[in-house]
């Protein structure tokens, strides 16, 4: 199982070298860029070029806010600059978000995103392989590519494209359609027993599927910084839990009501005592709680049977001499 660093705000543009040099010097296999507070492809663009080894991912970026045409753009270059070290990695966010904040049309979310996958396939395949542009579906058309416009090949094979899902129909999809599946990172051990592997395990036998996951970490290398990622993590699970796509991940758990007072007092802005909700069985159902030097082998010891790589998600600022305290735990050298 692969372990890589996912930053869980996003990445500044003015932190992406640093992200990178980071993720390299701690020895851990990858850097994702989250869109949240910040959009992820620039910071990608300067992380290839400072870095060789790591992989480089959007997980994720928001599908529906951007025509395929300009996701394809991005992820072409991507691939080119980071010498095929890029992997595209899509959601489609939630109708309020899309609507109301990115301010683009919301329908039929799985279907769209199974046309967008294909809409993606079809202009890189016109890029690289000089076949003719001529995508005519439901929901988006790509009918013209001049010379002009036409960046040429990458020189490297199409990303792979993953899609984050929650829902047991985009998973399936996500199964059908792409090349892996990105997780929510308000996942558990029975979570995936129980609603995801049932949907995947079929793709993953034929070996060409990958599934991933951020995974909620609480870490430090003192007493003071693993009580303040304790309550970073707490908080963190506290607003997920507050959002009615993720109610049923607390029925599971027999906490649906629990989850329903939390959307309440998210409506009311009463953020601190939502974190008062979370109980410790709930953050130890959630995230990976061990010391800086034995953090790798424990998110290792919980996922490598169910995951095939995940991104250590830490809600809370770690330097970079504690990201380089959790990569030596394992003697892990690039």
């Amino acid at each position: 199982m692969e372990i890589d660093l996912y930053p869980g705000t996003g990445i500044r543009i003015s932190d992406a070298a640093d992200y990178a040099r980071m993720t390299e010097s701690a020895g851990l296999g990858g850097l994702w860029a989250l869109e949240a507070a910040y959009e992820p492809f620039t910071p990608l663009a300067i992380a290839a070029q400072e870095s060789d080894r790591i992989e480089l991912r959007t997980a994720i970026a928001v599908a529906f806010a951007r025509s395929p045409m300009l996701v394809a753009q991005l992820a072409h270059e991507l691939v080119r600059t980071s010498n095929g070290r890029f992997t595209l990695g899509l959601g489609s966010q939630v109708r309020a978000h899309i609507v109301r904040r990115f301010s683009q049309e919301w329908s039929d979310p799985v279907e769209r995103m199974a046309e967008y996958v294909d809409a993606l396939r079809a202009i890189w395949s016109c890029w690289n392989d000089d076949v003719p542009l001529d995508f005519k579906g439901s929901y988006y058309q790509h009918t013209l590519m001049t010379p002009m416009f036409d960046p040429g090949p990458s020189g490297h094979p199409m990303p792979p494209v993953h899609l984050a899902a929650v829902g047991s129909a985009m998973i399936s999809m996500a199964a059908e359609r792409a090349d892996g599946l990105v997780l929510h990172p308000l996942s558990s051990l029975r979570t995936l027993d129980e609603h995801v592997l049932p949907l995947v395990d079929e793709r993953r036998r034929r070996g060409d599927f990958e599934l991933s996951c951020p995974v909620l970490v609480i870490t430090g290398r003192t007493d003071e910084e693993l009580d303040v990622a304790r309550a970073a993590v707490r908080k963190q699970l506290a607003f997920y839990a507050s959002t009615p796509a993720y109610r049923w991940v607390f029925d599971l758990y027999g906490e649906g009501d629990r989850a329903d007072r939390l959307r309440e007092l998210s409506r009311q802005g009463l953020w601190d005592e939502m974190t008062t909700l979370i109980t410790d069985e709930l953050v130890g159902e959630f995230a990976v709680e061990a010391s800086s030097h034995d953090l790798l082998d424990a998110v290792r010891a919980r996922f490598d049977a169910h995951i095939d790589r995940v991104g250590l998600y830490a809600p809370y600022v770690m330097d970079r001499e504690q990201w380089l305290a959790v990569g030596a735990g394992s003697g892990v050298r690039p």
